[in-house]
């Protein structure tokens, strides 16, 4: 026979954990709605991975298993206080991150506040297509631009068309002058070293309520920066920078300096001296197609992990 006494406890009990276990799921998820929260839309280089014609060993598990895929580099910004959202870079693949943000932001709900562009390069800014009257037929979009890349769309079909029909709205950015997104979002767009055919080049420091990110997805070297890269990592607390190639022997049959990056491995030797706090903000992002960071399970993810170091992954989340 049972005990009912016993049993009437458990049950007590049972249901006491479960109404405990629900409020604290309840509490996380409030906690996930509210703040300044990043999410990491894309992790390539330009053109993706794999690439096109591309069909050597280091391309094929993309073309053969569709989750393997990874998108251009681009990171989504969530202000849930003020229900807005932001986008750092306009890919080729921007419809794909676009839903990957309404996912977590929906747009009937988050009003979306801008697009950061970094430079005139075809994964950074082309996905603008995607905003005029063959697609979406937006009206104003806020798209924050350096000079140079203003110009560029303001005088360049089809980009022109997008400024003439307002389904842009371009918003001047300054080197080094703070602009406020909004009271609690403060971007700082900052001139680095690159190939500059078209535009200029920036990598962006963006401040939220309660974290700072460091986002250069593109530089020559950073010895060429009239900028500490060390003194700047320290000041944030995430530092997301150019990784597009691991070391020098990537592409044998080419002119590495054609393409000039800082490598894994030099930023990694460049970084070695500063303190463990500082080394774990560091996370590498804007894989080219023959990056073995791009490989789970890999001996370079191994290594950058034994280092102190991150790699960025699509989908991390992290709060601002």
């Amino acid at each position: 026979m049972h005990n009912n006494k016993n049993t009437s406890l458990l049950n007590i009990s049972s249901c006491f954990l479960l109404l405990t276990l629900c409020f604290f799921q309840s509490s996380l998820n409030a906690k996930t709605h509210e703040g300044v929260s990043l999410l990491v839309l894309g992790i390539a280089q330009d053109a993706g991975y794999p690439q096109i014609n591309c069909y050597k060993p280091h391309c094929m598990p993309g073309w053969k298993n569709p989750q393997k895929r990874r998108l251009a580099t681009s990171l989504g910004i969530i202000d849930h206080s003020n229900k807005q959202k932001f986008l750092f870079e306009a890919t080729p693949d921007i419809k794909e991150q676009m839903y990957q943000l309404h996912r977590y932001a929906p747009d009937d709900k988050y009003q979306l506040g801008g697009i950061m562009l970094t430079h005139g390069h075809m994964g950074h800014y082309t996905g603008l297509m995607h905003l005029g009257r063959e697609a979406t037929a937006s009206q104003g979009v806020p798209v924050f631009a350096m000079p140079r890349m203003m110009q560029y769309l303001s005088s360049n079909g089809p980009w022109s068309q997008l400024v003439k029909l307002k389904n842009i709205s371009l918003k001047p950015l300054k080197d080094g002058k703070v602009m406020l997104l909004n009271e609690r979002l403060k971007l700082t767009p900052l001139k680095v070293p690159h190939r500059d055919e078209y535009t200029e080049t920036v990598g962006y420091k963006l401040e939220g309520p309660n974290k700072s990110l460091l986002f250069i997805p593109d530089i020559d070297k950073w010895q060429k920066w009239r900028l500490d890269i060390s003194e700047l990592v320290k000041e944030v607390d995430y530092a997301f920078l150019d990784a597009t190639f691991f070391s020098d022997d990537e592409l044998p049959n080419r002119d590495m300096s054609e393409v000039p990056h800082p490598f894994v491995v030099e930023s990694m030797q460049l970084f070695d001296k500063l303190p463990q706090k500082h080394k774990k903000k560091i996370i590498f992002i804007h894989f080219n197609h023959s990056n073995p960071l791009l490989i789970d399970g890999s001996a370079a993810q191994q290594q950058v992990k034994k280092a102190g170091f991150q790699y960025a992954v699509e989908g991390m989340q992290l709060r601002l």
